[in-house]
């Protein structure tokens, strides 16, 4: 160990420079490995595991390719299926065996991301997202360099033990090589990622996604040990999911009116029903813009966003097999009103 560490570690500590701090520490901490003091570089690393994980770094620059996620802590809502096929990827980890790259694929909004965030979670794994930004570059060849040294950085963690690879919508890089329309230097690229993928560390769980599996580069699809399928929802998953997250809103801006029926009615309306990603803007906005002096107002801003319109034909609303009640609270009209301006036609009570 050096003078100079001791007076950089001081400095970053005084400085309030987190990053700095650790990532001094771990020069410290390699330094006793190197010199044979095994137990006090363990012992250095175990105290830093708290505060994982250190961004890598290639010549004494910090990365720029990674952007740190927060892992998710509330309870993930997919459906059966799916939450299996996580679960075995937790397995899979687990058993440290060398399968630890997956493929997410799915339609936008199918909970992608958000479950790369929950497996995060039970890993009790850091995520670091691939900022593809940064990677891909204009000039000639550079995207290829950039790629090398990301998974020369990827490759430096630390702990590998402790992290996740974010390759979030991968197909930025990775669409076929054989696509004539695909310019040559992205195919470069895509070999340079095939090489990267055959010598990243087996500690480290990398996950990509992509909406656009489909035109996914074949060979790049073996290197992975798994594809997880994220268009596994039916129309009865998806209500279930939209009801669960109707009832956790309304809890958490304590609302107590539930009408699950009118609920459902309102959302059968769209056909077929949106992904989880969507359903959650929907049903969080309609309540978070309702009036909160009048607890049914979001029904009607439910309505609107599922039909496209207010809910003000009364006719239009009894073809859609609305009750006088129903109909009542999405007009905001008494029922003898509504009544009698269907006079004539069958009501639904």
């Amino acid at each position: 160990m050096k003078k100079k560490n001791i007076i950089s570690l001081i400095r970053c500590y005084a400085e309030k420079n987190d990053d700095g701090f650790r990532n001094e520490a771990y020069e410290i901490a390699r330094d006793f490995d190197v010199s044979g003091d095994h137990q006090l570089a363990e012992y250095i690393m175990s105290l830093l595991s708290n505060v994982n994980t250190f961004v890598p770094q290639m010549e004494g620059h910090e990365s720029t390719f990674f952007e740190r996620i927060e892992a998710k802590e509330d309870m993930l809502l997919l459906p059966d299926s799916i939450t299996q096929d996580l679960l075995g990827v937790v397995n899979a980890i687990a058993h440290r065996i060398g399968i630890h790259k997956f493929l997410f694929q799915g339609a936008p909004g199918t909970g992608k991301t958000e479950a790369v965030k929950q497996l995060a979670r039970i890993l009790e794994r850091e995520i670091f997202m691939v900022d593809f930004s940064t990677v891909v570059d204009s000039k000639l060849g550079q995207t290829q360099k950039n790629l090398s040294t990301l998974f020369a950085e990827i490759n430096s963690f630390p702990q590998p033990e402790r992290v996740i690879v974010l390759f979030d919508e991968i197909d930025a890089i990775a669409l076929d090589r054989t696509d004539p329309n695909d310019l040559r230097e992205m195919g470069r690229a895509t070999s340079a990622m095939l090489k990267g993928f055959d010598r990243i560390n087996e500690n480290i769980v990398l996950i990509a996604t992509t909406n656009l599996y489909d035109h996914f580069d074949k060979a790049l699809i073996r290197r992975f040990d798994s594809v997880i399928n994220f268009n596994q929802y039916s129309n009865e998953d998806l209500m279930s999911i939209a009801e669960k997250m109707l009832d956790r809103y309304l809890t958490k801006l304590k609302l107590a009116n539930r009408d699950v029926r009118l609920f459902r009615k309102i959302m059968n309306l769209m056909d077929p029903l949106p992904y989880p990603g969507d359903l959650k803007n929907l049903i969080r906005s309609a309540i978070a813009f309702s009036n909160p002096q009048d607890g049914q107002d979001y029904f009607r801003r439910l309505y609107s966003a599922a039909y496209g319109q207010r809910p003000e034909n009364l006719q239009l609303l009894q073809s859609q097999n609305f009750t006088v009640r129903e109909i009542e609270i999405l007009t905001k009209k008494s029922k003898s009103s509504v009544a009698r301006e269907l006079k004539g036609g069958p009501l639904n009570e």
